[in-house]
């Protein structure tokens, strides 16, 4: 059980979250070893530093504000879109860092049954700032309207199509079922950070379809990207070369084309991982 956390902590643990994913070599992803041609490395850097006063600041703000300020203040060092999908994750969990009461996961649950329609509107102007890249239209509660629900519902709204949305949807499932425990028994188990960071990016990519990746070229092949990040698992075990070899040709397919195959939003939930597992364990290292 992790206990509540004050707001320079919280504002640390975040900014730390967001560097060291930014700094693992994930395939097809933005990392210290390859740039986009309009990202760079050193974007995801200043982002990461950009965030930490608003997630701080989450119990005031509350957690629309928080995704909003975010925005804004990484927009003012980076101009393209580096991380609208990790601060709509990283608000909520450190809104509920900041709460007492029983493990982390339930008190994030309560912290998004009482989002607002305020925090729709905020988290909407802060969607359109960030101009995320394949966005299109919906049929009900698009982000270019006023929403008339709540964020939560909004979200439920979007669920079958937007991976960030499915997790506020399921109380953040696949992170905490998924994400946590895998990142954590990487580092249990003595792999660096970078290890930990791709094993659990590959074991994310393979449970779900990158929504990114679906929004750009269609589902058939954000599923065929999963079904590759499968058999990268299966290739053999981390840091064989086997394993090596296998992530190095996925790394390539993804890079393709463009970066049309980017699985950005599996990128997204990777640093959520990251930041629950801060929030609970603290910085500790493994022995």
């Amino acid at each position: 059980m992790s206990a509540r956390l004050d707001p320079r902590e919280i504002a640390l643990r975040a900014q730390m979250a967001a560097l060291l994913e930014a700094s693992a070599p994930k395939p097809g992803n933005v990392s210290r070893y390859h740039d986009f041609g309009d990202t760079r490395f050193e974007d995801f850097l200043l982002s990461a530093a950009a965030i930490g006063p608003a997630m701080g600041d989450v119990g005031a703000l509350g957690v629309g504000a928080a995704v909003e300020r975010a925005v804004a203040d990484t927009r003012r060092w980076v101009r393209s879109n580096t991380n609208l999908g990790i601060v709509l994750l990283f608000a909520p969990l450190a809104r509920a860092a900041a709460l007492d009461g029983g493990p982390l996961r339930r008190r994030l649950a309560g912290v998004l049954a009482e989002l607002g329609v305020a925090d729709a509107a905020a988290a909407y102007a802060a969607i359109r700032a960030a101009r995320p890249g394949g966005l299109g239209t919906a049929p009900e509660q698009d982000v270019r309207t006023m929403p008339t629900v709540s964020l939560l519902e909004a979200m439920r709204l979007a669920a079958d199509r937007d991976s960030i949305a499915r997790e506020y949807a399921t109380d953040f499932a696949l992170i905490f079922e998924t994400g946590l425990p895998t990142l954590r028994r990487a580092r249990a188990a003595g792999a660096p950070w970078p290890a930990a960071v791709l094993e659990t990016f590959l074991v994310l990519l393979a449970a779900a379809p990158d929504s990114l990746i679906a929004r750009k070229r269609g589902r058939a092949a954000a599923a065929e990207v999963s079904r590759e990040a499968a058999r990268v698992l299966a290739a053999g075990a981390p840091g064989s070369a086997a394993r090596d070899a296998a992530v190095a040709r996925l790394d390539r397919a993804l890079r393709a084309e463009g970066n049309a195959l980017n699985p950005g939003a599996t990128a997204d939930l990777v640093a959520a991982a990251i930041f629950a597992l801060l929030l609970e364990d603290g910085p500790s290292e493994p022995e």
